[in-house]
């Protein structure tokens, strides 16, 4: 068993104000409005993209709303990627919520999980070299250990 703790684990143990927005099957989504942050925890080693991307744009709204600043990705209960979301995300969802302001982005991997950190490498390489015109290299996207790291950093 993982020390490590994911958002639904870590959050109520940490002294910032939250609420669920999202509640799905695979995925929850919180938000820490007085500090601008949302953050998509995936709660499932693999998420169809019918699942992926409804949660995602399901965000937009309230990214809207809130002034979010910053976004958390907390991947830690994935075991498989799955290259067609990934795109999906940076391509499409990344660009729409950069148009609303919204630049910094924390990531936290599975821990223990080479491959899937392997994959996901290659899998921005790949984005990379197919879109060439995103704005992608205008974000500040920063890989984080934890839930409270990646809050205060």
């Amino acid at each position: 068993m993982s020390l490590i703790k994911t958002a639904s684990e870590i959050l109520p143990t940490l002294p910032y104000k939250y609420e669920v927005v999202i509640n799905k099957d695979y995925g929850k989504v919180f938000l820490l409005a007085d500090m601008h942050i949302m953050i998509c925890e995936l709660t499932k080693p693999y998420v169809p993209i019918e699942e992926f991307t409804e949660i995602f744009s399901e965000t937009i709204p309230y990214i809207e709303q809130y002034g979010i600043k910053k976004f958390i990705f907390d991947k830690q209960n994935m075991r498989v990627f799955h290259q067609p979301s990934m795109e999906w995300y940076f391509v499409n969802w990344k660009q729409e919520i950069y148009h609303l302001g919204l630049t910094k982005h924390r990531k936290i991997l599975p821990k223990d999980e080479i491959a899937f950190c392997l994959a996901v490498e290659a899998g921005r390489d790949k984005i990379a070299k197919e879109y060439t015109d995103t704005i992608i290299p205008l974000l500040d996207i920063q890989y984080k250990d934890t839930i409270r790291e990646a809050i205060e950093s």
